[in-house]
């Protein structure tokens, strides 16, 4: 491969361009792409380092949680989304086998 910065099967330059792509959305506030341990491997949410590191363990807890109960639920099934939602926020979650996909966005966007 090349001399890029790797993470698993994917290269910083990957990254960026799917955050980019992400951010493009309307009411997209931030993107978060982080290893099943909470570590952060690149982000677009504007955090200080401490709440950066205070969300990610608890979205990577979360997400772990959520997919322990689908499969209680059913044992041959598997998390692919979780999404939640408040008056002000909606966060969005994508489990892969390495990686959590997080998105940020205002859900009243279009009420501005």
């Amino acid at each position: 491969m090349s001399n890029q910065e790797t993470t698993a099967n994917f290269t910083t330059a990957e990254m960026e361009e799917t955050i980019a792509r992400i951010s493009s959305h309307k009411g997209v506030e931030g993107v978060m792409i982080m290893n099943r341990e909470a570590c952060r491997c690149h982000h677009s949410i504007d955090l200080d380092e401490d709440k950066a590191k205070t969300h990610s363990a608890a979205l990577s807890e979360l997400t772990a949680k959520a997919s322990h109960i689908v499969g209680l639920l059913n044992r041959d099934d598997e998390l692919t989304f979780l999404r939640i939602r408040s008056k002000q926020r909606e966060i969005m979650v994508s489990p892969d086998k390495g990686f959590i996909l997080v998105v940020l966005q205002n859900p009243n966007v279009s009420e501005e």
